[in-house]
């Protein structure tokens, strides 16, 4: 079997390849855009299906041109032929790194954009003010994956930072890397609000579900709901809405809330309002269906929801440390200005969390 032959049987390419003739036949159809949503979700299978397939063979012919190489230096053992060695081998692994983490990225849900959320806990400003900097941490971190970061909903604390927030985050796997970071974060620093100049230890919890779009099997009944209205908050100045467009959406049975407040038009608060209130439903579903399946097979693993994984000292030394996988850096500042993705990679290409999760 060569090259190309094992990388087809490896990501099962022919299924792949089928799959996109039965795609092309959709988008064919007369009637293909009678359905808008549908025919969206089509186009985008496509597009993530081409690109797949593309970069598979474009991997599989460096693969063929590094085995024609290595195959011609042992026959000849000529030493110009080390210089395109040590150039062609490292391209080729850092290539398969890139499919390794890709295969992480093949749960249910993982290609969807995600609906981030974070609350400060106890502690006052010094949390909030926390709150706010793990903000700009994965806004910034959005940027620069050229994903797109937009807060539908905020509350900002009394004297600095924010008690929580709610971002849509839009970009390609944007839940499947962005649900590595689900938890505590733990903030170890000397207070800028403490005049004794103190070490204070603050912490934040980081949710992530994702973005269900398309129309998911959740039953909202009217009576079960109560929507309400109010004016959007802000830290004030001139963009500070005057009317009460945003909207509260509360799911009575539950308990769960969704609001959103960045658009000046209350309509389409309340739309989004209802669809991240189904996402959360959703969400809140898959996780009794996984809490009974891990009862059922004695499970004793501690669901990692609101546990601590990360933690962020910037005094009396600088470290950030996943306690999870146990990646770690000095470059703190680095951290909290977006640079996560070590955090990230490492979270999915661990032994323990190496299988698609919800």
């Amino acid at each position: 079997m060569n090259a190309w032959q094992l990388w087809e049987v490896i990501f099962d390419l022919p299924a792949k390849k089928d799959r996109l003739v039965e795609l092309e036949k959709s988008a064919a159809a007369p009637d293909f855009w009678s359905d808008n949503l549908k025919a969206q979700q089509v186009l985008k299978e496509r597009a993530d299906l081409t690109s797949q397939v593309e970069k598979s063979e474009q991997l599989a012919g460096m693969i063929e041109d590094l085995e024609a190489l290595l195959e011609l230096y042992s026959e000849t053992g000529a030493d110009e032929l080390l210089g395109d060695l040590s150039t062609e081998i490292p391209q080729v692994e850092a290539t398969l790194a890139e499919f390794e983490l890709a295969r992480m990225l093949s749960g249910p849900h993982d290609a969807h954009n995600a609906i981030l959320e974070i609350n400060s806990g106890a502690g006052g400003t010094e949390a909030q003010d926390w709150g706010e900097m793990l903000l700009r941490m994965f806004l910034r971190w959005a940027d620069r994956r050229g994903f797109t970061g937009e807060i539908l909903d905020i509350r900002y604390g009394e004297e600095a930072g924010i008690k929580n927030v709610t971002v849509s985050m839009r970009g390609a796997n944007a839940f499947g890397y962005l649900r590595s970071e689900r938890g505590v974060h733990r903030l170890v620093r000397i207070s800028p609000f403490d005049s004794n100049a103190r070490r204070h230890t603050s912490f934040a919890s980081v949710s992530v579900i994702p973005d269900i779009e398309e129309d998911v099997e959740i039953e909202l009944r009217e009576e079960d709901l109560r929507i309400d209205t109010y004016r959007s908050g802000g830290a004030g100045g001139q963009h500070v809405n005057k009317t009460d467009s945003a909207v509260r959406v509360t799911h009575l049975p539950t308990g769960i809330v969704a609001a959103c407040q960045n658009s000046r038009s209350q309509h389409q608060n309340k739309e989004t309002a209802m669809r991240l209130l189904k996402a959360k439903l959703y969400e809140l579903e898959k996780k009794k269906t996984q809490e009974t399946m891990e009862k059922l097979a004695g499970e004793r693993r501690k669901i990692d929801f609101g546990s601590q994984i990360r933690s962020y000292v910037l005094q009396p030394y600088q470290l950030v440390k996943d306690l999870r996988t146990g990646a770690e850096t000095g470059n703190v500042q680095a951290v909290l200005d977006g640079d996560i993705d070590q955090f990230i990679e490492a979270y999915l290409l661990s032994d323990e969390h190496n299988v698609a999760e919800i």
